[in-house]
């Protein structure tokens, strides 16, 4: 397969380096609105650099597009591909907001063309062997869920602007855990934020520190945290609890957690940096199943549908932090 690859920033480049890697790909082509950065990444994977446009192009002639452009690109790319015909996979999120997610998605159905959405978490180990107890019923009745992510270090200032917020940005991996690894939507929520931290968070409208309680449709209670701040390391996990068993998600030799107690844990010797390096399997696995999915061996794992409905979480949080008060998914458009 020849696969054409929008943006070549870090992630971008991750992709393009595992792609390279892929022996289902023959070859791959390479383009980002800064030509230089194209190239340098085109050097690195050995592959074609070319500009967006001409990536387009019927000369060109891919055979399916991954879409790891800058957030407010993706609608426009994933309208392109599907005008295309062509099966895509993009980096969440579709938009930052829910019209241009409702926009894309129709385009995508309008054309009948495939779209895969990055929600990488869904193809690591931990969160799939917490999905098959919960599914399997090792847990009994669920009644507790805590979901947790926290980065070492705030990102630039240019960045948080166009983010969507710490909700819409970095929570909204949580919302979408919740909804796959319990199998239940959530039906309402009551979210609350700090901008105690940098000045910046305060002058972008965002906070440095976010937290959620969802009730799912079968009465289960979510409690979602997140920061930017969080000096220990990288840290995400997830606890379920049942009646009958309890399980955790990203504890293990790197988890950035250090014990109080005299025999517990002493702080890991090298606590995970960030999400790419935590992660790295799981990017690999989600990019393995997209092509999977365009050769027709494998059912869409993650489609747009399903980023529509972390969104909505996402959208229904913010209105719950502005507003002060608890938010029904019933009300946020989209559903």
């Amino acid at each position: 397969m020849r696969i054409g690859l929008i943006g070549t920033g870090r992630i971008g480049t991750f992709h393009a380096e595992a792609l390279s890697r892929h022996p289902a790909v023959d070859s791959l082509v390479v383009a980002d609105a800064d030509p230089e950065r194209a190239a340098l990444t085109a050097a690195r994977t050995g592959a074609t650099a070319t500009s967006v446009d001409e990536l387009f192009a019927r000369g060109i002639a891919i055979d399916a597009l991954v879409i790891t452009s800058a957030t407010a690109a993706h609608a426009e790319l994933i309208a392109r591909a599907a005008r295309s015909g062509l099966p895509a996979f993009c980096e969440k999120p579709i938009a930052i907001d829910l019209p241009g997610t409702l926009g894309a998605l129709a385009e995508v159905e309008s054309a009948g063309t495939v779209l895969q959405l990055g929600f990488m978490r869904r193809f690591d180990a931990g969160y799939g062997a917490a999905r098959a107890a919960v599914r399997d019923g090792r847990l009994g009745r669920l009644h507790t869920v805590r979901a947790i992510t926290s980065d070492p270090a705030p990102p630039p200032a240019a960045y948080l602007p166009l983010s969507g917020g710490l909700y819409r940005d970095c929570l909204v991996h949580d919302f979408d855990m919740v909804r796959w690894v319990t199998g239940h939507e959530v039906a309402q929520v009551y979210a609350t934020g700090s901008d105690a931290g940098p000045a910046m968070f305060r002058e972008a409208g965002d906070v440095d520190a976010a937290a959620a309680l969802l009730t799912l449709d079968d009465g289960t209670l979510v409690t979602a945290t997140a920061t930017r701040c969080n000096g220990a390391g990288y840290d995400v996990r997830m606890e379920l609890a049942g009646d009958l068993d309890q399980i955790a998600v990203g504890l293990d030799d790197r988890t950035p957690l250090t014990s109080t107690e005299p025999k517990g844990p002493a702080a890991p010797p090298k606590p995970w940096p960030g999400f790419l390096e935590r992660f790295a399997p799981a990017y690999e696995a989600e990019l393995d199943a997209f092509l999977r999915v365009v050769r027709g061996e494998l059912a869409n794992p993650c489609d747009g549908r399903e980023a529509l409905h972390a969104l909505r979480i996402a959208e229904a949080c913010e209105w719950s932090r502005r507003e002060r008060r608890p938010v029904d998914l019933s009300e946020v458009p989209g559903g």
